[in-house]
């Protein structure tokens, strides 16, 4: 959508939509009115500040051009949290920190996957993160090709021991009630070599998750089994993978060279940056919104997780500036190292056990910053998560103007999770994700497949939403819209 046209299709949203936009707050008393109509004129404001001009395409354009992809434990990761940090200082924003974590350190180094026969041909590949390098003339054997996990009960030990296996799984292709298959094919990454180590494997090849390639390879972290042997393993196209299964289905034996340097260094210091826009009524009930700062070493990490970061920093700096500021604080978390271990996230809920109860909600943003759709929403148990998801659908309206809006239950992100056994209600910001898997994890993710306007409808959203549930008379999830409810 250009520029033009989506304000054209903004403006005459607002005009329909009166309703959900008041020019003043409905003359009910508090905690009766629906939040949708209480909170109209704010969410307004907040629209049309935003739309007029922000700053987060330009933190985006640095992170991503002036720093660059941003591994987790390199030299780059650590530039980007103290540019994080200096940013939300300039802002003015409270209890701006960088949170110390020791973080696992992956290198990739020198790799290579290379068809020796029945021709020479130089794959597209990436080495999975954690993986153990080869020796240094590589791994050369036939290739065995595992279409899903009973094919291997079938080759057996005598089928798959000293070859290289390839786990040809295709992903299914974005469907938008279904959206994408990732759940279903991620696993062959993660436990696809000690998988095939138990049955004798000399290394691994995956099939890039995605469902569309250009020849473009997609890395990721792979797990271990302690009770199995480590080999590598590494990641090729799906070019590369449909032409090793034609030819071995068509009875060649296909030999391949593998060579990976891979290493993993000791932990390294890093760290979370964590800023607030401080409540004003109970400052010390917190509603967390970021993302990760973190990313693979291929490409920028632009929509992955650049975008969420600097759209959580631009929402409470919109807030700030509005001079909108709601009854709880909230907090904006860059998470450090979670696309290679979670340490980040287990830092933060660590180091603030004491106040993982005053703590609202947790909403990440983690799934590309195309056009927003909603918002997931993940509770502990089931009156809670009935209740949120009912009080989120009425907060969906105030984004109507942006699109059609949803509301889907269940998992939220992965830095958020870890809060889960608290109580805290976790929230996933949704995007329309159709192209989301064609850059995931590539050299293909970088700023110029992030649209400006769209980076701006996300920062209007998240800002939207955080600032309703930090202001809301209730702790969403937990107890209706009534005046008092704020104060536990």
């Amino acid at each position: 959508m250009s520029i033009s046209s989506f304000f054209l299709a903004w403006a005459m949203s607002l005009s329909a939509m009166a309703g959900i936009f008041p020019e003043t707050e409905s003359p009910e008393k508090p905690g009766t009115s629906r939040l949708s109509e209480t909170y109209g004129a704010d969410a307004r404001k907040i629209f049309e500040a935003t739309m007029a001009g922000n700053d987060a395409y330009r933190r985006l354009e640095h992170l991503c051009l002036r720093i660059g992809p941003r591994m987790s434990g390199t030299p780059e990761m650590f530039r980007a949290a103290t540019w994080a940090f200096e940013e939300m200082l300039r802002d003015g924003h409270e209890n701006v920190t960088r949170q110390k974590v020791m973080v696992p350190r992956w290198v990739r180094g020198k790799e290579s996957a290379t068809i020796l026969s029945p021709r020479k041909v130089k794959m597209a590949m990436l080495g999975l993160g954690g993986s153990v390098p080869t020796h240094l003339d590589g791994v050369t054997a036939s290739v065995v090709v595992i279409n899903k996990w009973t094919d291997m009960d079938w080759f057996g030990r005598e089928g798959i021991e000293g070859k290289i296996v390839l786990f040809n799984h295709a992903m299914r292709p974005y469907d938008p009630e279904r959206g994408a298959g990732y759940g279903d094919v991620v696993e062959y990454r993660v436990h696809g070599a000690s998988r095939a180590a138990a049955f004798g494997a000399a290394a691994v090849l995956v099939r890039s998750i995605t469902a569309n390639s250009l020849r473009t390879p997609h890395t990721g972290a792979l797990r271990y089994d302690s009770g199995q042997p480590k080999i590598p393993a590494a990641s090729i196209s799906i070019e590369d993978a449909e032409m090793i299964a034609r030819l071995v289905d068509r009875k060649n034996v296909v030999t391949v060279n593998l060579k990976m340097q891979a290493k993993t260094l000791p932990d390294s210091p890093c760290a979370n940056v964590i800023g607030e826009l401080r409540g004003s009524t109970y400052p010390d009930e917190i509603v967390v919104i970021g993302g990760h700062l973190d990313s693979w070493d291929v490409g920028q990490g632009a929509h992955d997780d650049a975008g969420g970061c600097v759209i959580a920093m631009e929402a409470i700096s919109v807030l700030r500036r509005l001079k909108l500021i709601p009854k709880r604080t909230i907090r904006v978390v860059l998470w450090t190292n979670e696309e290679f271990g979670l340490a980040g996230a287990r830092a933060y809920v660590e180091d603030r056990k004491s106040e993982m109860e005053k703590h609202v909600a947790a909403i990440e943003s983690d799934s590309g910053v195309f056009r927003p759709t909603g918002f997931s929403v993940e509770c502990s148990d089931a009156e809670c998560q009935r209740l949120a998801a009912e009080q989120t659908r009425d907060i969906m309206k105030l984004l109507e103007p942006l699109g059609s809006m949803r509301v889907q239950t269940g998992y939220s992100g992965a830095d958020v999770g870890l809060m889960r056994p608290h109580g805290v209600v976790l929230m996933g910001h949704q995007v329309e994700g159709s192209t989301y898997f064609d850059l995931h994890h590539s050299p293909a993710d970088t700023v110029d497949k992030v649209d400006p306007t769209e980076l701006s409808m996300n920062v209007a959203a998240l800002a939207t939403v955080a600032y309703v549930i930090a202001d809301m008379p209730g702790r969403i999830g937990r107890t209706a819209t009534t005046p008092e409810a704020g104060s536990k």
